[in-house]
């Protein structure tokens, strides 16, 4: 069952949230570039038959992918423990789920972005935002935990 935040709730998780989200893009991208460089090794490996393999550097890249992998993974896992639903890891968005006029709506974060402006449906996405406004302020609700 998700939890349901406030704007007030979702900002104080901000700053650590912001952080994790974060360290997944940069874990992301590291696993990815690690990914990239082994399947060039393998495809030397395969046109050369592997007589003139870099051992240290074939290794390099292996633990720099697998390590990345386990960063990636734990920093998704605390973003979904604080209750944040991990939207896209190359724009580095998550969503706070809140409620508007009783309909579950996300409280928008992009991780270049200084604070929480906009929300969108849960249909809707990104290109679905819009500006939080007096309205949504008034009408807007989560689990009661202040």
């Amino acid at each position: 069952m998700p939890r349901y935040f406030t704007l007030k709730q979702a900002t104080r998780l901000l700053a650590q949230a912001g952080r994790t989200i974060r360290e997944a893009v940069q874990a992301k991208s590291r696993y990815e570039e690690a990914t990239d460089a082994l399947q060039v090794l393998v495809q030397r490996i395969m046109v050369l038959g592997g007589i003139s393999l870099d051992v240290a550097y074939a290794e390099s890249w292996k633990t720099q992918r697998d390590n990345s992998e386990v960063a990636l993974k734990t920093a998704v896992d605390k973003l979904e423990d604080m209750g944040c639903v991990v939207k896209d890891l190359d724009q580095g968005l998550i969503d706070f789920p809140t409620l508007f006029r009783g309909e579950e709506v996300y409280l928008c974060y992009r991780m270049d972005e200084d604070q929480i402006r906009f929300w969108h449906g849960v249909h809707e996405g990104f290109d679905g935002r819009r500006e939080i406004d007096a309205e949504f302020l008034r009408l807007h609700s989560g689990d009661e935990l202040d």
